[in-house]
This record gives structure tokens, C-alpha cells and sequence, in this order.
């Protein structure tokens, strides 16, 4: 952080025609040299006043040079357990031209002699951070300027709005003077919240509704501040479940809203689609023809009937109104869906995130990398969406392609380690799961017609009808498990599956 001083600034009202910069007044940034120097004179007085400022206060916050580095050198003095006073400061700043310029050593007892009390040192400390935050957005305000007057044709406008976005928010999280640790009191209380909201709930659902009564009861909903993957492999089913899912919590969330259900009791949820591989309108197309029960593919070749479209039209009309978003921008960066997903928490109330998939993102600074990175850049991509379910307090599916080590397996059902570049995918997630369906693998081993075998195949084809699993191979906060599940492929739509004794999931 620079030195400040003055600001020039041009008055519209007395510029003169000829010359538009002849008249220029000057406005100094925001700052306070008098709580500079009682914050540091408390500090040479009292060591004890570093511990209660340096959580959030740091030397860059500072706008003179020289109390930038009185309190850095203090700061490392203290940490290192040595005394700080303004004779044991002194042989540090002997031949520093920034201390002699505001009066040398002499001006180290200078700031002891004007000393704060205690009390008052935290008030010193946050008024010069909110000012250094204020010098901030000045120089991020400049910098907006200058880029907007640069004409750069691998930039757009509104990659330049999602920058400044971006800053803007970073600004607000890491900087913040709140946050350090809670006293355990303050945490049991919260945890004897939860769990008595969950006592009146009388076992019912304790977060955001899948919309499957079977994945319900195991993993007890979806969770705040959780990143959940859905992984599979191609043709498994991951997009379709990621869609019904999302459904399901929008159709929750808003016939709880129409029922007069408090908010806090809302089984549902507003819903952010990030979808980086299928269009907005096929997407649609897809919750449409799963409520209609008409199949996607003749919808697609209009191969409908005056009844079966009219049936899709009164869907599509019952439909109006539902709270899903869905944002088909392609190549989207991490930092982009970040701020997207912000923006529409602010206006709508956002209450889960799915994106589809996790490998189509972008890191942050994903531009001119080469595959040698890519781990990396996923692992920024999943803290990146991990940071996110925390910050707006929602919880984020995503969903993740498989390596194709399983296809040359006996066994296909998806592991942990099939995960593709998978880099933090598994550490950051609370939970990952799996999307398997035996179906689909014991469909491309059709013996020959009439013989034995193929007897013997389709007997088991029987009983792998429609058979999905949905696998928990990873779960933070409860069991890890199979789930079996039905998948109408025509519709592609998933329902829960009764339970069928002839089918064994370890055999597949």
C-alpha cells in the first residue's frame, strides 16, 4: 500500500473550456495520522494492546510509511516474545530515512508520550482499518477506470464487471475485521439449536430435500456449507439426477412458499443451475418431459400427439413460477460462477448451487495453461466451490466425470480413486458419490442369440431392469452406503426403487 498523501480531482463545475485541466483541486485519501500514532504510542506502552489488534489489523493498513514499519517491527519483536518499547525499536530505525524524515528515534518516545489507554485501542484499530478498506476501494475504483479506457480484445466489458465484482468481494472476505474464534459457549448454543430444530422436526428432514424419500433418510437431506460431488462416468445418469434434484427442491421450495410454510422451516430451495454443457432449453426440456412423462427423444423429433403436447403445454403452465435458474454461459471461470451465484443469492434468495460439471470450469487464472496444470486448476476449481457452500451458507452439488481406468475393470461400479483429476476433489467435498448403473454394462455383454448364456443374460437383464445405484463412497457426517434407485431412460427421469431381494449390488 502506497504512502498517501493527495488525490487530484477534476471540478466539472469551474473547468474551463479551452484548457479542462487547468483548474485541479486536490482530496486527500482517507486517513488518520493522530490514531496511527496513539494506536502505536498504546502499543510501546503496553505490549499487550498487539493482541487484541493484530487479528485483523496489519501493517499495510497503515497510511504513513514510517507507522507501517514501527508497527511491522513491533509486530515481529512481539511475536518472538521480545519486549517492544521505543528503546528497543530504537536500533532498528537508527538509519531508516523514513523515521528520520518524521523525526527520528526521538519520535519513538514521541508516540509513548501521546499513549491511548487499553480500552480505547481496539476503536484506534478499527478506524484505521476501515480507512485503509476506503483507500482501497479508491484505488480499485482507479483501477476499474483505467481498464474500462483500455481497449483490450481478449477482455471483454463484462469479464471487466465480473473482475471488479470479484475484487470487490474479495476485498469483503479477507480483509474483514470479524470473524477469530468463538468461545465453545457461543458454538454449543448453536449446535443445541440445530438439534432442537431437528427434535421438533420429529425425525423429519433436516436440510434441503433431494427429492428421493431413500437418499433422505441416509444422508438426511442436503446441508449448508457442504460441497457434495455426483460423479460418473458418460451415459450414467449424473446430469439427470443433478436435474431431478433440482426439481425437487425448487418444486419444494415453492409449494412450501404457497402453503404459508416459515422460511426456516422451507423444505425446499431457490436453485442456481450452472449448466457449462447443455443448453438452458434443453435442460427445460428435460424437467418437462420427466413431469409430462413423455419421451425426450420424440419430443425432440416432434413425434407427439395433439393430446400429448397439450399434456406438456398444461405442465409447462403448472410449471411458471418455478425457483430455478439455470446459466448455460459456457467456459465459465470459477471466479465468474462465484460471483453469479452471489448476485443471485442477493436477488432471489439462492438456496443451492449444482454445476454441471466440475471439469468445464475455468480456473481463475486458467488462460495459457498447459495439461501439466490441470490438476492444479481443478483443486482451485473445488476449494473454490468448497469456499462458496460456506460463504452464502447453501450447499453445492457437482458433478465430476470418472477416468476410464473402470472401463477396463471386471467390476465397473465407480471407487474413490476413479475420481478424474482428481487433485482436492475428494479432500474438499463432504461428500462424494456415485452414479452406477449395471444396466447399461450388462446391455454391451449380450452373448450370442439362442445360446445358453443368452438365456442366462437376459434372466439377469430382468432383474437390472431400470436399476440404478446411487453409491455415498464418501460422507462426512453419517454412513457410507448403496442406494438402489429407478431410472426411466426415456424420460430420463429417477424415482426411488422398491426393494428387490433378487438383486444383489456386491455381485455387480
Amino acid at each position: 500500500m502506497s504512502d498517501y498523501s493527495e488525490i487530484p480531482i477534476i471540478q466539472d463545475n469551474d473547468r474551463s473550456e479551452n484548457n479542462p485541466i487547468e483548474d485541479i483541486s486536490y482530496k486527500e485519501a482517507p486517513h488518520n495520522l493522530e490514531a496511527e500514532q496513539a494506536l502505536l504510542g498504546a502499543i510501546l506502552v503496553n505490549n499487550d494492546v498487539m493482541e487484541k489488534v493484530q487479528d485483523f489489523l496489519q501493517p499495510d493498513h497503515f497510511a504513513n510509511g514510517a507507522h507501517k514499519k514501527i508497527y511491522e517491527s513491533s509486530q515481529i519483536m512481539i511475536e518472538k516474545g521480545q519486549l517492544v518499547t521505543p528503546v528497543t525499536l530504537k536500533p532498528f530505525f537508527e538509519k531508516d530515512q523514513l523515521l528520520e524524515d518524521v523525526g527520528g528515534a526521538k519520535y519513538l518516545a514521541k508516540l509513548a508520550a501521546s499513549a491511548i489507554t487499553i480500552i480505547n485501542a481496539i476503536d484506534y484499530g478499527l478506524l484505521i482499518y476501515d480507512l485503509a478498506v476506503r483507500r482501497n476501494l479508491i484505488d480499485l475504483g482507479t483501477k476499474i477506470v483505467n481498464n474500462a479506457y483500455e481497449f483490450d480484445v481478449e477482455e471483454t466489458s463484462k469479464e471487466q464487471i465480473e473482475d471488479a465484482e470479484k475484487q470487490l468481494y474479495s476485498m469483503a472476505e479477507n480483509g474483514t475485521a470479524e470473524g477469530g474464534f468463538k468461545d465453545f459457549k457461543t458454538s454449543a448454543v448453536t449446535a443445541i439449536n440445530v438439534i432442537g430444530s431437528a427434535l421438533q422436526r420429529k425425525g423429519g428432514l433436516a436440510g434441503i430435500t433431494t427429492g428421493f424419500d431413500s437418499i433422505n433418510k441416509k444422508i438426511g437431506g442436503l446441508h449448508k456449507s457442504d460441497l457434495l460431488i455426483i460423479a460418473g462416468r458418460p451415459a450414467m445418469g449424473k446430469t439427470a439426477l443433478a436435474t431431478n434434484i433440482a426439481f425437487n427442491a425448487a418444486k419444494a421450495y415453492k409449494h412450501d412458499k404457497e402453503t404459508g410454510v416459515p422460511d426456516d422451516q422451507n423444505k425446499g430451495a431457490v436453485v442456481g443451475f450452472f449448466s457449462l454443457e447443455m443448453a438452458a432449453d434443453q435442460l427445460a426440456s428435460r424437467i418437462l418431459a420427466e413431469q409430462a412423462g413423455l419421451s425426450s427423444q420424440d419430443m425432440r423429433q416432434g413425434k407427439l400427439s395433439q393430446e400429448e403436447f397439450n399434456r406438456l403445454s398444461r405442465v409447462a403452465m403448472e410449471l411458471e413460477g418455478l425457483p430455478l435458474h439455470i446459466d448455460d454461459t459456457a467456459g465459465l471461470s470459477i471466479g465468474a460462477l462465484r460471483t453469479r451465484a452471489r448476485r443471485l443469492q442477493r436477488q432471489k434468495g439462492l438456496g443451492l448451487v449444482i454445476v454441471d460439471y466440475l471439469q468445464l470450469l475455468r480456473g481463475t487464472t486458467g488462460k495459457g495453461r498447459g495439461p501439466e496444470n490441470r490438476v492444479q486448476e481443478v483443486s482451485e476449481i473445488t476449494r473454490g466451490l468448497k469456499a462458496l457452500a460456506k460463504e452464502l451458507e447453501i450447499p453445492v452439488i457437482a458433478l465430476s466425470q470418472l477416468s476410464r481406468a473402470i472401463e477396463s475393470r471386471d467390476n465397473k461400479r465407480p471407487l474413490l480413486s476413479d475420481l478424474r483429476e482428481s487433485g482436492t476433489i475428494e479432500q474438499d467435498a463432504d461428500m462424494v458419490t456415485f452414479v452406477y448403473r449395471p444396466e447399461y454394462y450388462h446391455q454391451q455383454q449380450e452373448p450370442d442369440n439362442g445360446t445358453p448364456e443368452h438365456m442366462q443374460w437376459l434372466e439377469e437383464g430382468e432383474k437390472l431392469l431400470g436399476l440404478a445405484e446411487f453409491i455415498i463412497g464418501k460422507q462426512r457426517h453419517g454412513p457410507t452406503g448403496i442406494i438402489e434407485l429407478q431410472f426411466e431412460a426415456e424420460i430420463t427421469k429417477f424415482s426411488d426403487r422398491p426393494l428387490s431381494p433378487g438383486y444383489h449390488a456386491e455381485k455387480h
